[in-house]
């Protein structure tokens, strides 16, 4: 089969479908695309970042995804996830979050690697690299294409950071 070409249209799809298969089976919950954001039309509701996964993929397309969000969806996200109250996800500590939100991340950049598997961009993933703290930000891969999408879940913002580069 030949490879495409990755338009923003396939990007879009494949991280939306992505990010929607695993709420809605991991946490139980429908997500909606809110929109995309460029340094052309920055987010209007920025998100204050707490907690960042990410996950890499290489092969005949390079790049990672960021899964980036604030402290309050990672902990509803943990206790739908696990069956938890907020409660219990606070008592278990940082360790609990840290492994759920690492699956989370895992799986959907999973999602969107079979999307690019499926049009001809085989690539195998990387480990996931969960990352806590104060106002987090992606950096930018040099030579790669950026496209940053906001989801909403259950009235939380959940911001998926996507960089590739085609070989």
């Amino acid at each position: 089969m030949t490879a495409q070409h990755i338009t923003d249209a396939i990007v879009q799809d494949a991280i939306t479908n992505a990010v929607q298969n695993v709420c809605r089976v991991l946490v139980k919950q429908e997500v909606r695309l809110v929109g995309r954001v460029t340094p052309e039309t920055p987010d209007p509701a920025p998100l204050h970042i707490q907690l960042m996964g990410n996950v890499g993929f290489v092969g005949d397309v390079n790049g990672i995804v960021y899964l980036c969000m604030g402290e309050e969806f990672a902990a509803y996200a943990v206790g739908e996830i696990l069956g938890m109250s907020a409660a219990e996800v606070l008592f278990e500590g940082p360790e609990v979050i840290k492994d759920a939100i690492g699956e989370v991340t895992n799986m959907t950049v999973g999602g969107f690697k079979n999307a690019l598997c499926d049009i001809g961009f085989p690539c195998k993933l990387t480990l996931p690299t969960i990352v806590r703290g104060a106002n987090l930000k992606a950096g930018a891969i040099k030579g790669a294409s950026r496209h940053i999408f906001r989801f909403e879940c259950s009235g939380r913002p959940l911001v998926a950071d996507i960089q590739l580069k085609v070989d």
